[in-house]
């Protein structure tokens, strides 16, 4: 086994075993820090695909963003500590069900592919492609996702605030 697998399933393991601790702990500061290295997995999964640019797109919007506004709800929502994130549900049992299909149809899929095995080359200067379209072709869609995030990080804000 070459050094470059035993890395892709490290990263792998950390991911999967992160993103189950973000579904199944009861703390949410826990959930958050799972998070952290949930998204950083996937940002690592991107680096074996070749998607450099999408792996530091993840970690600085992901990251860096989206889970310090996370954090921060958390922090600033009082009471937090008397929140129980356990409840009990009349509908697990169909909730289980339908993801055991999704579980067996996924997995007989795989099996059932012809996985075509070509040496992959590795692409050249993504990064410039990938720039010269946000910042010359897609310029106005990007600024107004901008502008977007911008007004949704002001509302929750907003919603976090106490009420007099």
């Amino acid at each position: 086994m070459s050094g470059q697998l035993i890395i892709f399933w490290i990263v792998t393991l950390v991911t999967v075993l992160s993103a189950a601790t973000v579904v199944f702990s009861k703390n949410l500061i826990y959930s958050a820090v799972a998070l952290l290295f949930t998204l950083l997995g996937v940002a690592g999964l991107y680096v074996f695909l070749w998607a450099d640019f999408i792996a530091v797109t993840q970690i600085l919007i992901y990251v860096g963003g989206i889970l310090v506004l996370i954090i921060f709800g958390i922090m600033l929502t009082h009471r937090i500590t008397s929140v129980r994130l356990s409840h009990s549900s009349m509908q697990r049992g169909v909730g289980g069900a339908i993801v055991l299909v999704i579980f067996v149809g996924l997995t007989s899929m795989i099996f059932r592919a012809p996985w075509y095995r070509v040496a992959a080359v590795e692409p050249q200067e993504t990064v410039r492609q990938i720039g010269r379209l946000l910042m010359i072709d897609y310029l106005l869609p990007f600024e107004v996702a901008s502008v977007l995030l911008l007004v949704a990080l002001m509302g929750a804000a907003l919603l976090s605030r106490k009420v007099d």
